[in-house]
């Protein structure tokens, strides 16, 4: 089992930053790929960045170039730099990791960006 805690979520100004971070704990040395998604009010939950065991990173294209996913594995902590924040980042957003085949989420924070 593997459990995740998401935090830095918040209000901010369009065009502004935010860093999302997701703790792991549990049975983490069997985790590879990590990721966020996010779901914006009625619509479907959606990738957003994912990053492997390796580094190697996979961005939705509607945040090339604003985000940044990274993780570190000594502290089983990933992180989202999520910058020149848009209304449209309006969304819980939910760290995802997979340990072996099966999937974990965590409980989802709220990112609200005004216009």
């Amino acid at each position: 089992q593997v459990q995740l805690v998401e935090s830095g979520g918040g209000l901010v100004q369009a065009g502004g930053s935010l860093r999302l971070s997701c703790a792991a704990s549990g049975s983490t040395l069997s985790i590879n790929v990590m990721g966020w998604y996010r779901q914006a009010p009625g619509k479907q939950r959606e990738l957003v960045a994912v990053i492997s065991n390796v580094g190697m990173t996979n961005y939705a294209d509607s945040v090339k170039g604003r985000f940044t996913i990274s993780r570190d594995n000594a502290k089983n902590t990933l992180y989202l730099q999520m910058d020149s924040l848009k209304p449209e980042d309006t969304a819980v957003y939910y760290c995802n990791v997979y340990s072996g085949w099966i999937a974990y989420w965590g409980q989802g924070t709220q990112v609200t960006v005004s216009s």
